[in-house]
């Protein structure tokens, strides 16, 4: 990749996330010969550009050997900055001023994103050009695929790059070697020996100043959607024969393809939302009373639904995906629950606890949860959990993303026709809600969630 055109240069994604990990990125010498350019709507100098760029580039350079630090102060020293105003013409001009191939990344608001493809025209840009899209992938499966159309009649598929961050290529891969390399797992993972998976992703985070999207958006549309649906996939899918991008991609699809929500169980989606309460030594105001929230909106905070996977291997077997923000602690895994044994000879006392497999999420770890022989009493189950740190890359999660953007490697990103399936599952939520089908619940800030849901208590 020649240059990396970053629209919204001067926001605070690029600033606190996109140009740190694109500074580790070059410190390890994984970006070589790269152009960096900024684009955005304010009236910044070149000169104003390099000092954002000096801020981000601090924690790298301070880590760098010499070659690390002449390649960071090179990229940094070569950059520019353009003011653009993307929903117009400028973009596919300045894109032809570029040394191609040129990789764009939108960091702008959805909406904004959306503007700035309508406002190119087919045959616009260079067919080497890279889009480089953040999620949500427009705001439901009617404006995705609309999107996907728009996108495709400006470059071909492989070079559209829908980025999950949260999904990096270590957990991925992790999850993956997990699966398919242990002889101890892989014949059991399906549903004659699992019970239920949950993907759970619990945040002591609030809103955090973030209502101008978040309350249009809520837990569903901005977690589930976006990425664990994805992690789910990674958890269900069918062994593909190689790692080559199409034939993972293809069994993610499969199994997004087989997935549903059965709203005639009146538990299969929950909702609720976050009232004053403290976590930690912070006091955490009502939701409602947080600055730029429309409390007309009924915009959840804490969401889970139950995602049925009609396919032979995982028919009958719960997924249970849960986020939300304001709770107590954070809690990012993947719960696998084994079923009982068939038979448990007579004699055992005890507890008798189904065996479980956690993946946590950042940092990636493991731990096995099986019942042993207890002290003393020798007929008396106990538990053991067997734990491990799962191994992690040296890239910041932006990093990773960058990484396979500008080696031109889709793998990690998420293609059109799964963006709009994802989409296709959570819609008859989203239409059930907006009818008052679903009560919106409320728990206190700091707690563990609606005390009468399952999930909040450890138990789905």
């Amino acid at each position: 990749m020649q240059t990396l055109l970053i629209l919204g240069a001067s926001g605070d994604l690029t600033g606190r996330l996109l140009l740190p990990g694109l500074a580790r990125l070059i410190r390890l010498g994984r970006a070589d010969g790269l152009h960096l350019v900024g684009a955005g709507s304010d009236d910044w100098t070149d000169e104003q550009w390099r000092e954002r760029l000096d801020g981000a580039f601090a924690p790298a350079l301070a880590k760098a050997d010499d070659a690390g630090r002449a390649a960071l102060q090179q990229v940094r020293d070569d950059s520019s900055y353009h003011l653009l105003d993307v929903t117009r013409d400028g973009l596919a001009e300045l894109v032809r001023t570029l040394k191609g191939p040129v990789a764009i990344y939108f960091a702008l608001p959805p909406a904004v994103s959306q503007m700035a493809c309508s406002a190119l025209g087919p045959g616009s840009l260079p067919r080497s050009t890279r889009l480089v899209m953040e999620k949500p992938f427009g705001t439901d499966q009617a404006s995705a695929h609309s999107l996907n159309d728009k996108l495709s009649k400006l470059v071909p598929e492989q070079n559209i790059h829908r980025v999950d961050h949260f999904l990096g290529k270590a957990t991925v891969f992790n999850i993956l070697g997990l699966r398919f390399a242990n002889r101890i797992l892989e014949p059991v993972w399906n549903n004659l020996h699992i019970e239920k998976v949950e993907v759970i992703f619990d945040e002591d985070l609030a809103l955090e100043n973030r209502a101008r999207y978040y309350d249009g958006a809520g837990a569903l549309r901005d977690m589930i959607q976006s990425h664990l649906l994805h992690v789910m996939a990674l958890l269900a899918l069918n062994a593909p024969s190689t790692l080559h991008e199409r034939d993972l991609r293809d069994h993610i699809g499969s199994v997004l393809r087989a997935s549903t929500v059965n709203l005639d169980d009146p538990t299969s989606s929950r909702r609720a939302r976050y009232t004053a309460g403290t976590i930690g030594d912070r006091g955490i105001p009502d939701y409602v009373a947080e600055p730029g929230v429309d409390a007309s909106k009924g915009t959840e905070t804490l969401t889970e639904i139950t995602v049925s996977i009609n396919n032979q291997r995982w028919s009958g077997v719960p997924f249970v995906l849960r986020s939300g923000k304001a709770l107590g602690a954070k809690r990012k895994e993947a719960v696998i629950t084994f079923r009982p044994v068939s038979h448990l000879p007579v004699g055992f006392t005890g507890q008798d606890a189904p065996t479980r497999l956690r993946i946590g999420f950042g940092p990636d770890t493991l731990q096995l949860e099986l019942d042993v022989n207890g002290p003393g009493d020798i007929f008396s189950l106990d538990r053991a959990t067997l734990s491990a740190n799962l191994n992690e890359t040296d890239l910041l999660p932006y990093g990773e993303v960058l990484d396979g953007v500008l080696a031109g490697d889709p793998t990690l990103s998420v293609r059109g026709d799964t963006a709009e399936d994802c989409w296709r599952i959570v819609e008859p939520v989203l239409k059930a809600w907006s009818e008052d089908l679903v009560p919106l619940e409320e728990y206190q800030a700091g707690s563990v969630g609606p005390d009468a849901w399952p999930s909040s208590h450890g138990r789905a």
